[in-house]
């Protein structure tokens, strides 16, 4: 797939890209989270050399994180260019798991205030993150979606290893405060995320 032309900055620390893979046939989303101890690039796809350049700037990339085995994208590209670790769970790097993975588990931190949830039951490896700051930001990968005809709900039944231990695992969310969500496939949610995902789980179909 190309690369994406450019990012949208929807805070002073995060800013997302995107760009439709006639692949898979779905729009996937990338995120740039800025903490105190340097950049985080989750889930990324390509960006063009300019825009990315504006958006790390001087700042260093502190890691890349990959939220599930179908997320690996651009990540390797982009460890190497920044000289950057990647971080995941051990399921989603099958075979390919080298050195350079610092490996993730449920309720570990990638970094202070940034916390790796497992999501089982969707896509090998998942996991959520959960970052504290500014009212709490969920970054999700596969387990929930938000876009067209579906809006905000769970990953199709057909492509999770079992959907109803995915519903249960997303519960461990509700443990977390969070303004916003972000998403590998879909728009992001800016207010009231909290509410939104207990609304949903807590719908008959959650």
């Amino acid at each position: 797939m190309r690369a994406a032309s450019d990012f949208d900055r929807i805070a002073s620390n995060i800013a997302i890209w995107h760009e439709y893979d006639s692949v898979v046939k779905a729009e996937l989303y990338s995120t740039c989270l800025g903490t105190s101890g340097g950049i985080y690039f989750i889930d990324p796809i390509l960006l063009e050399n300019e825009a990315l350049h504006k958006l790390s700037g001087s700042i260093p990339v502190a890691g890349i994180v990959v939220t599930n085995g179908n997320h690996h994208r651009a990540s390797a590209k982009f460890a190497e260019e920044f000289s950057a670790p990647l971080f995941g769970r051990i399921e989603a790097f099958p075979n390919k798991a080298g050195p350079d993975l610092k490996r993730v588990a449920d309720g570990d931190k990638v970094y202070d205030g940034l916390t790796a949830i497992d999501i089982e039951g969707a896509a090998e490896g998942e996991i959520a993150l959960h970052y504290a700051p500014d009212g709490g930001t969920f970054i999700i990968g596969d387990a929930l979606i938000n876009f067209e005809p579906y809006g905000f709900t769970f990953l199709p039944a057909k492509y999770c290893s079992n959907q109803k231990q995915m519903r249960r695992s997303l519960r461990k969310l509700l443990d977390h405060k969070a303004e916003r969500i972000l998403f590998a496939h879909g728009m992001p949610i800016f207010s009231d995320a909290s509410e939104r995902l207990r609304d949903l789980l807590e719908s008959p179909n959650g």
